[in-house]
C-alpha cells in the first residue's frame, strides 16, 4: 500500500608518520584530554534503534534522482526527460523503467523527494555531517563536525569496546572520497573529535576492460576492481614473530607520543597491527571463496563488489559502512563524469549508470532478506546534491541544490512509503521540505543514537550532532 507521508595518506585509518607526531605536538599545547572527549551527554532514556547497522550508498557527483524515481513525464519537453514511469511493488509509486529490480523491492523502501541545500555544488559536508556551512574549498579541515559513521565509531570507542583485535566500526570503501579525481573531499572523517574516529579506508586499483577504448566526456566505461586492505597482507620474509618485534620496538620509540596523546595514537596504532594480524578483518574482504554466482549478481564492477564486500563486514560486526561510486578520470581514465551528468545524460544512465546501480542495490537487498539481516540493517542512498530541471545543450543536466531525492530501505523504515513532494519541474520543494541535517537525524534515530546528543570540539564545548536537522518520523517505523 502506498503510504503518502508528510591527499592519500598510507596508514589504514589516513595517517602518515609525520601527521601523527604533528598531532602529537599539538596535543601537547592544549589538545582535548580524553576525559574531555567523552564527556558528551545523551538522554538515557533515548529508544534503542530498529536498525543496528548501515550501508550507505553514495553516488557522487549528484544524481539525476528526477530520472530515478522522481520522474515527471507530463512537465514541459525542457524538463521531463526521457524515460518512462514503471509501477513496482507498491500501488501508486513508480520508478524509471530502467530500475526493474529495485521496482521489487519498493514495498522495503521509503523515497525522500524533497531533499534540498544551499551550501554549494559539489559540497560532500551536508550529506555526511548535516552540516549546511559554506566552504571555501571542499576539502576537509579539521575544523568540521564529524560524520555520521564517526559519530558511530566515537560511541564504540566511548563504550569501551576497543583494542587491536577489535575491528572499527567505521569502514569507507573503495578509497577515499575523491580519490579518482587526486581531490580530498570533505565530509566522511571526524573532523574536530579527530583522525582516530575518521573510517578504516581501503584502496584500490580501478581499471577498464581491456578492449574499451579510452573514456570520453559522457562515453563512461564501466569500472572494474575490488577494494583491498592497506598494508593487510606481511611480505614473504615478515613471519609474525618479527611483527611482534617490530611492534616492541615501535612501542619503545612512541612511548613519549604516546603519553602526550592519551591513548590516541594507541588506539591508531593497534588497528594498523590488529588488520595484520586478524583473520576476521581479511575474510570479509575475501572474495576467493564466494560463489561467482553471488559475484554476478552484484556485479563484477568496483562498485558492485564494493558492495559485496559491505555486506561482508556488516555481517561480520562492522555497524556503518560507506561505499562511494567514486569518478576515476583522472587516476586510470575511466568513468569520466560518475553521476555528474553535465553531457549525454539520459544515454549515460540508460547504458551505465541504472543498469549497475539497479543490479547492486537489488543483489544488497535479496542478500539481506535471505540471511534475515534486513531486520536489522538500513541502507541509504544519497548524492551531495541532485541535477538541474531544465536539459543543457548538451542533452545533459547541470548541478542543483533545492531539489533532489534519497532513499531509505529496511531496518528501521516504513517501506512503500513517499515522503514530501517537488514542483511539477522536479526544481523545487512543493511539500515537506527535507535538508540533509535531516537524513543524518533519521539515520541516527533509526540506529537508535540520539540525534540531540553533543560531542565536545576540540575546545571541550558540546556540539549537537544533529547540526539543526530533525529525524524524518514519518518514514520510521
Amino acid at each position: 500500500m502506498l503510504r503518502l507521508l508528510g591527499s592519500p595518506r598510507r596508514c589504514c585509518d589516513g595517517l602518515t608518520r609525520r601527521e601523527t607526531l604533528q598531532a602529537g605536538a599539538l596535543a601537547a599545547l592544549g589538545g582535548l584530554s580524553l576525559p574531555q572527549l567523552l564527556a558528551s551527554e545523551s538522554r538515557a532514556d533515548y529508544k534503542p534503534g530498529k536498525a543496528k547497522n548501515v550501508i550507505l550508498l553514495y553516488l557522487l557527483g549528484g544524481a539525476a534522482t528526477q530520472d530515478m524515481y522522481d520522474l515527471k513525464p507530463t512537465g514541459p519537453s525542457e524538463t521531463r526527460g526521457e524515460f518512462k514511469p514503471i509501477s513496482t511493488s507498491v500501488p501508486g509509486v513508480q520508478i524509471c523503467e530502467h530500475l526493474p529490480r529495485m521496482a521489487k523491492w519498493m514495498h522495503k523502501v521509503a523515497v525522500v523527494r524533497s531533499v534540498n541545500h544551499k551550501a554549494g555544488c559539489h559540497n560532500c559536508l551536508p550529506s555526511y555531517t548535516g552540516s549546511g556551512q559554506m566552504m571555501p574549498d571542499q576539502h576537509p579541515r579539521d575544523t568540521d563536525p564529524p560524520s555520521m559513521g564517526s559519530v558511530v565509531e566515537y560511541l564504540r570507542v566511548k563504550e569501551g569496546r576497543s583494542g587491536a583485535d577489535v575491528f572499527p566500526d567505521y569502514v569507507y570503501l573503495p578509497n577515499w572520497l575523491g580519490w579518482g579525481q587526486v581531490f580530498r573531499r570533505a565530509g566522511p572523517y571526524g573532523g574536530f573529535l579527530g583522525k582516530r574516529f575518521d573510517a578504516l579506508t581501503t584502496e584500490c586499483s580501478p581499471y577498464k576492460d581491456k578492449d574499451q577504448p579510452e573514456t570520453r566526456a559522457g562515453y563512461p566505461n564501466t569500472v572494474r576492481g575490488v577494494p583491498i586492505l592497506p598494508d593487510s597482507t606481511l611480505v614473504s620474509e615478515v613471519t609474525l614473530d618479527r611483527l611482534d618485534d617490530r611492534r616492541s620496538l615501535l612501542q619503545q620509540f612512541d612511548d613519549g607520543v604516546r603519553r602526550v596523546e592519551a591513548g590516541t595514537y594507541d588506539r591508531t596504532r593497534d588497528r594498523a597491527f590488529g588488520l595484520l594480524t586478524s583473520a576476521k578483518a581479511r575474510s570479509a574482504f575475501d572474495l576467493s571463496n564466494v560463489d561467482s554466482r553471488v559475484i554476478d549478481r552484484y556485479g563484477r564492477s568496483l562498485f558492485g563488489q564494493s558492495t559485496l564486500i559491505a555486506r561482508r563486514l556488516i555481517e561480520s560486526g562492522v555497524r556503518f559502512v560507506n561505499v562511494t561510486w567514486d569518478l576515476y578520470w583522472d587516476r586510470v581514465k575511466v568513468d569520466y563524469d560518475a553521476w555528474d551528468t553535465h553531457t549525454r545524460n539520459f544515454p549515460i544512465l540508460k547504458d551505465n549508470k541504472l543498469p549497475g546501480f539497479d543490479q547492486t542495490f537489488s543483489a544488497l537487498m535479496e542478500d539481506l532478506d535471505a540471511r534475515g539481516m534486513l531486520d536489522d540493517t538500513m541502507v541509504v542512498v544519497t548524492s551531495e546534491m541532485g541535477r538541474t530541471p531544465k536539459i543543457n545543450a548538451s542533452g545533459g543536466r547541470d548541478h542543483w541544490t533545492y531539489c533532489y531525492g534519497s532513499l531509505f530501505a529496511g531496518a528501521g523504515i516504513k517501506g512503500g512509503s513517499v515522503y514530501g513532494a517537488s514542483d511539477a519541474q522536479a526544481a523545487y520543494v512543493k511539500d515537506m521540505p527535507v535538508s540533509p541535517a535531516d537524513i543524518c537525524c533519521t539515520v541516527y534515530d533509526a540506529l537508535g543514537i540520539d540525534p540531540h546528543m553533543t560531542v565536545p570540539d576540540k575546545t571541550g564545548r558540546p556540539v549537537p550532532i544533529d547540526q539543526g536537522g530533525r529525524a524524518i518520523t514519518n518514514i520510521l517505523a
